[in-house]
């Protein structure tokens, strides 16, 4: 695996002249710009509000993609004189390489499925109790076909969904495209040490989840209070989550290696530490999860 000097392999050459501020402040104008892009056609465009849910979904995911293409655009003029602009350097500069593909796919699904362990052998034991109430205590191949048949169904039927498409298309692509292929090398150009720009860009990050208090706020029975809670733990975990994707995305140089992660986290969801069905086996097998994780990171 690469170290995490691979993703500024390619700002090694450049000359730079943002400063540490101003690679701070392009950071945060992006991240405000991501928000403020979402709310722009009923507040800037003055369109008439959304006449169904689905609607409203494809007009934030055209905003998230304007945003996006505005913040790779402004990192580029920042990083590279326009002169010198070449598509396959830019790519690289932005974790977009073939190189070491498949280790940047395996390294942070591994890394990130030990965390999840606890959760899996809940999954695993629910499923088996399952089907033991429903096969008097047997499970055969038929079984087994039906289970899988099931669950094809079911992925098929999630692709008309337009959640999934926010959930494990669009917000991924765009947030890491933004938040990690745009400010890491911003920041990094800026004269921000490695370990420094690990903490640093899940700052940005969090900045850009602030929008849900009011969504969190203007929801039936959410008091000040409870609306806060709500978004502080979010901002604690998306804090938590942006560390580990600017580690994935220093450590192999590749956007993938974040993006996957992402999806993956998104269909996780957070991890099961305790299972009062299951006692203490979970727990184990997240703590065993836990020390796997940081052995190996």
């Amino acid at each position: 695996m690469q170290s995490s000097s691979s993703s500024s392999s390619s700002l090694s050459d450049l000359e730079c002249t943002i400063s540490k501020s101003g690679a701070v402040a392009a950071c945060i104008a992006m991240a405000v710009l991501y928000v403020a892009t979402l709310y722009s056609p009923t507040l800037v465009l003055r369109l008439s509000p959304a006449n169904s849910f689905e609607q409203f979904m494809k007009r934030r995911f055209a905003c998230a993609a304007v945003s996006s293409v505005v913040s790779i655009g402004l990192a580029s003029f920042v990083l590279v004189p326009v002169e010198e602009w070449r598509l396959g350097y830019m790519l690289k500069i932005y974790g977009v390489r073939a190189d070491h593909l498949w280790s940047a796919v395996v390294f942070p699904l591994s890394l990130t499925s030990l965390m999840y362990l606890g959760s899996f052998v809940l999954k695993f034991l629910l499923l088996l109790d399952s089907w033991r109430e429903s096969c008097d205590g047997w499970i055969s191949f038929v079984d087994v076909c039906a289970v899988l048949h099931s669950s094809l169904d079911s992925f098929l039927a999630a692709g008309y969904n337009i959640l999934t498409w926010r959930t494990f298309v669009v917000a991924p692509i765009t947030e890491e495209l933004v938040f990690r292929a745009c400010m890491i090398p911003l920041l990094l150009c800026g004269g921000f040490r490695p370990y420094q720009v690990v903490f640093l860009s899940p700052i940005f990050f969090s900045l850009a989840h602030l929008n849900h208090f009011l969504e969190f706020y203007n929801r039936p029975n959410y008091s000040l209070l409870r609306a806060s809670m709500a978004v502080g733990l979010q901002l604690g975990y998306t804090v938590l989550f942006g560390w580990y994707a600017s580690f994935l995305f220093m450590r192999t140089g590749h956007l993938i290696a974040p993006l996957v992660t992402h999806i993956f986290c998104n269909y996780m969801g957070l991890p099961f530490i305790y299972s009062k069905r299951k006692g203490l086996l979970v727990s184990v097998a997240f703590v065993a999860g836990v020390v796997g994780f940081w052995i190996n990171i």
